[in-house]
């Protein structure tokens, strides 16, 4: 059935469809509802809330109130219920006139608003039966109400249109409930328990199908050059630090080592915490395949970044006579061409940079490695082309992708099933643990005090706000720009103090960066944008305003940015105590607190922060940690049983079906 035959969808409609996303039925009862109005239980006037959303029961004992001004009316009336008066209102809505029967019992749904003590229930609507209304994203140039109406027709297809998915023997096993009752039921719920069963069932589906395709991308996974690593070449790189390894550094080189040695193209994710050595283990890869007459590209978020491991790889290799470059956007045209060059002769064995490396005109000789830097940074499109720069004929480069953010191992088996991941869990010995402490405003005068202490010891400090301008809704957030030119007037005068953000122009932001890494600032304040790829190891106060904005992993993140040096750091959270905030107090390990964090915030919102989410689109994450390791289970389940053969078959089909043009993605992923 074509969407265009539904009735209520006529040709400017269908277009605003088509703008969603939606071209076809099947995406039209994919396309779910954002969350729920509860019409079912009028709540006593005695519990209502301000500011929320209620449903209440009585009569209107008097004649509603016609007014008019400023191009504005009002109606205005009275409800009388068990316990009590509220006053009703709408704006605009004239005709509440007559839909407002005098005397008869009525039940209504708005929300509620309180000034000045009195309470107010406003352009409330008529609500003739109980029930869960359903409220979706707003389609341009389709009311809500026509959309409702014609989701409730294009239901009546369901059948035909969403066959069952799951095999029957499966989802007993997992109490999941049938595909077309679980979309009815998402879209016009009967009760609050089919809505959570309903949900359920397609949560889990579509994870599973996601674990699906990336089963089947490792499948699809592109030959690679086996790299000829001699035995005993691990060894002998860490042999060549000043520094003895710790245990995860060497077992995951090791790891590392036996993918470059297979002919099929090394995807694997190196996770680890602030600190935990990442970079060396990177520049362990870089030297495997150096030794066997590779070269190898690492790619960064920012040209700070980029120059930092260019900086440290020329000290870190230059015993190995790994000749190493950079090639960043802000180099002169004469720079680039000499960079190109030594790529293309293999003048270079390795190269560090930022987007500069998958420029046109790039080419490289015999590039067998590529690696990505907070790769989270980057999107899938970004870190194929670097690959598809070194593709010879059917062989790709091996792929090692880098993250410092901490993930539970579940959700990073959901988030990159495609990858082998690699977990350095280990902190070199010695680094001292960032101290942290929550501040309430009263103490706001002597956490300046210490910062000055600091600051004349000869250290750095960061102040990190959530907004970039103060903001009119947000009045009690503060903000960037308004922090810094009140403490460069008042507390801090005196001072070398910066400023920088997210939306600045790329050479403003590099140049703060770099001049506050080079000591030629006392503080920094920034919003998040310092969050990831900034390494200055004399820095040793971080400040975070509001931090109770901020979820726990990104806090985590912030508070890496110090204790990189030998000198005691501090972490500051300026913010009332609160069991959340008080986890980072409690521990400095990133696993740990991204757990947590995944357990209060839920698996959806951490998605949500993935750059390269389109492959994640549309996930129905409840929060549910359970739900998730549930699926991955599955999955696992179905590649390593024999006797569900048949079943693996029959979810690996829906996968391609659904997953047909992302499937080649992630296989080069």
């Amino acid at each position: 059935m074509e969407l265009s035959a539904i009735k209520g969808i006529g040709p400017s409609r269908l277009d605003a469809l088509r703008a969603m996303g939606i071209s076809s039925l099947r995406d039209l009862l994919y396309t779910l509802p954002l969350r729920y109005e509860d019409r079912t239980t009028p709540q006593p006037l005695s519990t209502l809330v301000p500011g929320q959303p209620c449903l209440v029961a009585g009569t209107v004992n008097d004649s509603p109130k016609f007014s008019a001004y400023g191009g504005l009316t009002r109606v205005s009336a009275s409800l009388r219920a068990e316990d009590g008066r509220l006053s009703l209102v709408w704006f605009n809505q004239p005709w509440m006139m007559q839909n407002l029967p005098v005397g008869q019992p009525i039940m209504l749904y708005g929300r509620l608003t309180e000034k000045n003590g009195r309470r107010t229930l406003q352009n409330a609507a008529v609500v003739t039966r109980p029930e869960i209304l359903p409220v979706y994203k707003a389609v341009k140039g389709i009311p809500a109400k026509s959309f409702r109406e014609i989701m409730q027709r294009a239901l009546a297809s369901v059948d035909d249109c969403c066959p069952e998915t799951l095999p029957h023997s499966l989802r007993l096993r997992h109490g999941l409930c049938e595909l077309n009752f679980a979309i009815r039921q998402a879209h016009f719920p009967d009760s609050f328990e089919s809505l959570k069963l309903a949900r359920r069932r397609l949560a889990f589906e579509q994870m599973l199908m996601f674990q699906a395709a990336l089963s089947v991308a490792r499948g699809n996974r592109e030959a690679g050059v086996p790299l000829d690593i001699p035995e005993g070449a691990e060894a002998a790189y860490w042999q060549s630090l000043p520094f003895p390894p710790t245990n995860a550094q060497k077992r995951v080189l090791n790891e590392i080592a036996r993918d470059l040695r297979q002919t099929t193209a090394m995807s694997r994710l190196v996770q680890g915490d602030v600190g935990c050595g990442k970079t060396a283990i990177a520049f362990g890869a870089i030297a495997l395949c150096h030794g066997a007459g590779k070269q190898s590209a690492m790619m960064a978020p920012t040209e700070i970044l980029a120059r930092q491991h260019y900086e440290s790889a020329c000290h870190s290799l230059e015993s190995l006579r790994i000749r190493c470059g950079l090639l960043i956007g802000s180099m002169k045209a004469s720079e680039k061409k000499k960079a190109h060059a030594a790529l293309e002769n293999g003048e270079w064995d390795t190269v560090f940079g930022t987007h500069a490396l998958i420029s046109e005109g790039v080419h490289y000789q015999r590039l067998g490695l590529v690696i990505t830097d907070e790769q989270h940074r980057f999107g899938v499109r970004q870190r194929s082309t670097l690959q598809e720069k070194g593709k010879t004929g059917a062989e790709s480069p091996h792929v090692l992708v880098m993250s410092a953010t901490p993930i539970p191992r579940t959700l990073a088996l959901i988030l990159y099933g495609d990858l082998d991941i690699s977990v350095v869990d280990e902190l070199p010995p010695g680094r001292t643990p960032v101290q942290t402490r929550l501040v309430p405003e009263e103490k706001r005068a002597a956490l300046y005090g210490f910062l000055r202490e600091e600051i004349a010891k000869g250290h750095q400090a960061y102040v990190v706000c959530p907004l970039v301008a103060d903001s009119e809704t947000l009045d009690d957030v503060r903000s960037a720009q308004a922090t810094w030119k009140a403490l460069t007037e008042n507390e801090l005068a005196g001072l070398r103090v910066g400023l920088t953000w997210g939306d600045q122009s790329p050479a403003e932001k590099e140049e703060t960066l770099r001049a506050f890494a080079a000591g030629e600032m006392d503080v920094l304040v920034s919003t998040t944008v310092i969050e990831v790829g900034v390494n200055v190891p004399n820095a040793t106060v971080m400040v975070v305003e509001n931090a109770e904005r901020f979820g726990l992993s990104q806090l985590h993140q912030l508070r890496g940015r110090v204790g990189r040096g030998n000198a005691e750091s501090w972490c500051f959270l300026l913010a009332e105590g609160s069991e959340k905030l008080r986890i980072l107090t409690r521990t400095n390990d990133g696993f740990k607190v991204a757990q947590k964090d995944l357990e209060l915030r839920g698996p959806g919102d951490l998605m949500g922060t993935r750059q390269s989410g389109e492959a994640m689109a549309g996930f129905l994450l409840d929060g549910d940690v359970l739900l998730l390791e549930e699926a991955v289970r599955c999955m696992r389940e179905l590649r390593e049983k024999p006797e569900l053969a048949s079943e693996r078959e029959m979810v690996e089909q829906a996968a391609r079906k659904d997953w047909a043009e992302r499937i080649g993605q992630m296989a080069r992923n």
